[in-house]
């Protein structure tokens, strides 16, 4: 089934999954693998995707990387969506090896994409959702507090970057839609509400990725097409590795989201 379409159908949370060796004891990748699995398990009829943050299992080395993409294929065998936030962004030849990395190795997959280069660094992601059936889901107002430094820097024509950046997918996902939604979707702080209502209208057609929410004090927002997504409050709920008190919080989150 195409991303799109996978997750329009399931409940708007995504669950991140930031591992931190330090909390997982003596034999930690064994240990994040053990607890990961099982709490995808047990939330899988109330998360719409996992987002794996690439940088965390790149922090744990070689081994690391290769446990990453043992728990996509893990998601993948519970027929959950999977985003890789990897936040790539390069010039077009190394665009399309990142795009091979991630999006046509797991078709039906997506992948967090950097505008920063410009068209032709976006073109080959774009061009690997429609061939595999995934989404590329670009940065266009994040939920760290220095975003604004560049992204909402004034245009001598008028608006911000952000939503230049914005008024350009929303070109781009009319030619990748699949059906209601399009394959070209977009990341937006949970955190800044009030981008979040202004880049939906200007992207009526594209998915929102909104992180942020719990532990970097965003609330839930709902509507059509927002993915709300907490990592460190639903993956360690309590600061601590603990699946019942996850299930717990993914009901809470649920409830502000219904």
């Amino acid at each position: 089934m195409e991303f799109v379409e996978a997750v329009a159908s399931r409940p708007p949370l995504v669950l991140g999954v930031d591992p931190r060796p330090e909390l997982h004891g003596p034999n930690p990748l064994a240990h994040i693998r053990r607890y990961t699995l099982e709490l995808l398990e047990a939330l899988a009829g109330r998360i719409c995707a996992v987002k794996f943050q690439a940088a965390f299992f790149e922090a744990l080395g070689p081994q690391g990387f290769t446990l990453m993409h043992e728990l996509i294929v893990g998601a993948r065998v519970l027929s959950l969506p999977v985003i890789v936030d990897a936040k790539r962004g390069d010039i077009g030849s190394t665009a399309e090896a990142y795009a091979k990395a991630y999006l046509q190795a797991y078709p039906g997959s997506a992948l967090t994409v950097n505008p920063y280069l410009g068209r032709d660094a976006l073109e080959p992601f774009f061009n690997a959702a429609q061939a595999s059936g995934g989404a590329v889901f670009v940065l266009v107002k994040t939920s760290n507090p220095g975003s604004g430094l560049f992204q909402d820097l004034p245009l001598e024509q008028g608006g911000r970057l952000y939503q230049a950046v914005a008024d350009y997918l929303a070109q781009q996902a009319e030619q990748q839609r699949v059906g209601e939604w399009s394959r070209v979707a977009a990341v937006v702080g949970v955190t800044y509400p009030e981008q979040v209502t202004e880049i939906r209208q200007r992207l009526p057609h594209s998915l929102l990725l909104l992180p942020g929410l719990g532990a970097q004090g965003g609330q839930a927002i709902k509507g059509p097409g927002l993915l709300n997504s907490a990592s460190r409050a639903l993956y360690y709920p309590g600061g601590e590795p603990d699946l019942e008190a996850a299930v717990r919080q993914a009901e809470e989150y649920l409830a502000a989201l219904r």
